[in-house]
């Protein structure tokens, strides 16, 4: 049964006219069946993650441990259920947002036993490879479809619905699960087989991590030598030294308005959070036999930020620590 918020949802005449809008020419193609969907994890992402599936015309009913979480997914029109298990109860897919692999096992083996068979789990959290790929197994013995879906894009990205997917599973899966992740995103790629998605995932920011450092360093060799940011940005950005972290996520303030940079580097991406990625990628290099010099380098450096409390801070605030000072 489910609990009161998520039933006075699910009877709510508004809700129901909300959750089947007409398909016309504007929707930009994204698909408009309606699906009943349980989301697990309504954190910084995962709350407009799954208010944005509502917005596509979907009945989704979430938990999270957090009641300051589940109150703003609410607000969202998301259906608020007592437990993750009565949130999976009905569901045809399952997505969950979750902090880290070992989470992702403990409420996948919490609810399996609850979903029916046939459903479609999606895992949208960024993990380990060996974690997703026992996820995908779970989820087979039950007699479910599974996907490993980790995101780019930031909350930014996940409010905006403009998030890039890295999708792992069968072609099977990736078919029935694309119109979802299409709801939640512009971009979505299927990587290949199980856990092929968070390969990706920590393949491209262990690149972004490196980037950022590389190019936080030309600024710091910038400031020593008397050019100013707007004539190395001016410079690099046009020429051989152009990258996302340098013309979209400047760490310098002026450049590019937009980026964290001119915001007292308030995340964003976290420091925290890179740092965690680059684990991930060191972990799996070492499991492949794969050598990664400047991928163990750039996690050496985040592992000093992180250290130094900038773990709260956007990523791109690496170059105070490469200035050797604060935040000022």
């Amino acid at each position: 049964m489910l609990g009161r918020s998520a039933a006075q949802t699910r009877e709510s005449p508004e809700r129901d006219a909300r959750v089947r809008p007409e398909h016309d020419a504007n929707n930009s193609g994204k698909d408009t069946t309606m699906s009943t969907i349980a989301f697990i994890g309504l954190g910084n992402m995962g709350g407009p993650m799954a208010g944005n599936l509502v917005k596509a015309g979907h009945k989704v009913f979430a938990f999270d441990l957090s009641q300051v979480s589940k109150d703003a997914a609410a607000a969202l029109g998301v259906g608020i259920a007592a437990s993750a298990k009565e949130a999976v109860a009905e569901a045809e897919i399952v997505v969950t947002m979750l902090p880290a692999g070992k989470h992702v096992l403990g409420v996948w083996a919490d609810i399996l036993p609850v979903v029916k068979p046939g459903t479609l789990l999606i895992d949208s959290s960024t993990i380990d490879v060996e974690s997703a790929r026992k996820a995908h197994a779970l989820a087979a013995e039950r007699g479910c479809l599974s996907l490993d879906a980790p995101v780019s894009g930031g909350v930014g990205g996940a409010q905006g619905a403009t998030l890039t997917f890295m999708v792992g599973g069968s072609a099977d899966a990736f078919k029935r699960g694309e119109p979802i992740l299409s709801a939640m995103g512009k971009k979505v790629v299927h990587c290949g087989d199980a856990g092929n998605g968070q390969a990706a995932k920590i393949c491209n920011n262990m690149i972004l991590g490196i980037s950022m450092i590389g190019v936080s360093e030309a600024f710091v060799l910038a400031e020593k030598l008397g050019l100013s940011h707007q004539a190395l940005f001016d410079v690099a950005s046009t020429s051989s030294g152009q990258c996302w972290s340098l013309t979209t996520y400047c760490p310098v303030p002026g450049p590019v308005p937009t980026s964290p940079a001119n915001n007292d580097y308030k995340p964003g991406f976290a420091s925290a959070l890179m740092l965690k990625d680059l684990k991930l990628a060191q972990e799996a290099a070492q499991a492949a036999g794969a050598s990664t010099p400047l991928g163990a380098a750039a996690a050496q450096v985040y592992g000093l930020h992180n250290a130094w409390g900038e773990g709260g801070t956007d990523f791109s605030g690496i170059i105070h620590l490469l200035r050797g000072r604060g935040n000022t």
